[in-house]
C-alpha cells in the first residue's frame, strides 16, 4: 500500500513532478481513494454525490501524508518528505498547486471555502508520529488525537455545508477521536512491531515493566506468562470503557447534519463501535492478533446505515 504511493515519487515528488489537469488529478485521487480500506471503504455508497470529490482529494491528502511518514523507511527521509509535503501545502494555499493530489484538493478549497488550517494540523500529527512513540497519560494521547482525527471531522463538515457551531464541532471532535482510539486498540500489535509505536497510555497501568512485556508479546506472539495476558485484557477492557462514549456522540451529531449525509457518518462511528466490540469478543487479546469485520458485518452495518442514518 505504501510502497506504491513511495514509488510515484519519481513521477510526483520534490526532484520532479509532472503536471495533470483538474480532471485527470480528480480522477487518480478517486482511484486512490477506492482502492484503499479502512474498516470501511472511505469512498462508499454513502458520501453524497456532492462530496466524493472533496472526500476523494481529502483522503488522498491523507494518505500521502501518512505514507511520506511511515514508508520512508528512515525517520531523518519522513520528516524531510513531510516537509516537502507542507510545501506543497503551502502552495496549494497560495493558488499555485503543482502535485496531482493538491490540483484537484486547490478546487475543493475554493469550491468549499475551506479552512485550510485543519489540514496543517494533520501535518503536525504526521511530524510527531516520527518523533513521539510511547505517551505517559491519557490527556497527552488525547492532545494527540486533536491533531490527527479531529480535523478529518472538520474538514468533513465543511464539505457537508454544516453550521460549525462549537457545540457540533465538539461532537464532531469526540467521535474522530473516538474512531482514531478504537484503530489504535485494534493495532496495538502492528503497531509496535512494524512502527516501534505504542499509544496505550503508561499512566493505565501500575506494573512497571508493563510495556517491556507488551513489546516481548507482540514481538514474539505469546505471552511471557499468563499473568500479563490478564493484566493487559484489563487495560483494554479499561480502554474501550473510555472510549464507547466517545463514539456515541454521533448520535446528536447525525441531528445537527443535513440528511444526506447522516449514512455516511453513522457507517464510520458504528464501524469503529464494531471493532471495539470485536475486541470485547476476542477477550481483548489484540497484543496477540488484530481483529476485523468479516463481509457479512460490514453488508449487516451498511444496510443498518441505509435505514437508520437518515433517522432524525
Amino acid at each position: 500500500m505504501g510502497s506504491e504511493i513511495i514509488d510515484k515519487l519519481e513521477q510526483w515528488g520534490p526532484e520532479r513532478c509532472e503536471s495533470l489537469g483538474l480532471e485527470d488529478a480528480i480522477a487518480y485521487c478517486r482511484r486512490l481513494t477506492l482502492g484503499q480500506y479502512e474498516n470501511f471503504s472511505v469512498l462508499s455508497r454513502f458520501v453524497p454525490d456532492r462530496m466524493r470529490d472533496g472526500v476523494s482529494a481529502v483522503y488522498a491528502y491523507c494518505r500521502w501524508a501518512d505514507d511520506l511518514s511511515d514508508e520512508s523507511g528512515d525517520q531523518d527521509l519522513a520528516l524531510e518528505r513531510l516537509a516537502w509535503w507542507r510545501e506543497e501545502l503551502n502552495a496549494c494555499v497560495a493558488g499555485d498547486s503543482r502535485h496531482p493530489v493538491f490540483v484537484a484538493l486547490g478546487s475543493v478549497l475554493t469550491r468549499h471555502a475551506l479552512d485550510p488550517s485543519p489540514f496543517y494540523h494533520l501535518l503536525d500529527a504526521f511530524e510527531q508520529d516520527q518523533r513521539v512513540s510511547r505517551y505517559a497519560t491519557w490527556d497527552e494521547l488525547f492532545g494527540y488525537c486533536r491533531g490527527s482525527a479531529d480535523p478529518v471531522g472538520r474538514i468533513v463538515l465543511q464539505l457537508a455545508g454544516s453550521s460549525m457551531d462549537q457545540k457540533q464541532l465538539k461532537m464532531s471532535d469526540a467521535v474522530c477521536t473516538g474512531l482514531q482510539l478504537a484503530n489504535h486498540w485494534q493495532d496495538v500489535r502492528r503497531d509496535i512491531v512494524e512502527r516501534d509505536r505504542i499509544y496505550i497510555p503508561h499512566e493505565m497501568t501500575d506494573e512497571p515493566d508493563f510495556q517491556s512485556r507488551l513489546i516481548q508479546t507482540a514481538t514474539n506472539g505469546h505471552a511471557p506468562d499468563q499473568e500479563f495476558l490478564e493484566i493487559y485484557r484489563g487495560v483494554m477492557r479499561s480502554l474501550l470503557e473510555r472510549t464507547s462514549p466517545l463514539l456515541r456522540q454521533i448520535d446528536p451529531l447525525l441531528a445537527s447534519v443535513s440528511a444526506d449525509v447522516r449514512p455516511m457518518l453513522w457507517l464510520f462511528a458504528a464501524g469503529g463501535q464494531a471493532i471495539l466490540n470485536l475486541i470485547a469478543r476476542s477477550d481483548y487479546e489484540t497484543v496477540l492478533y488484530r481483529v476485523s469485520m468479516s463481509k457479512f458485518q460490514k453488508a449487516w452495518l451498511a444496510l443498518r446505515a441505509s435505514r437508520q442514518g437518515r433517522v432524525s
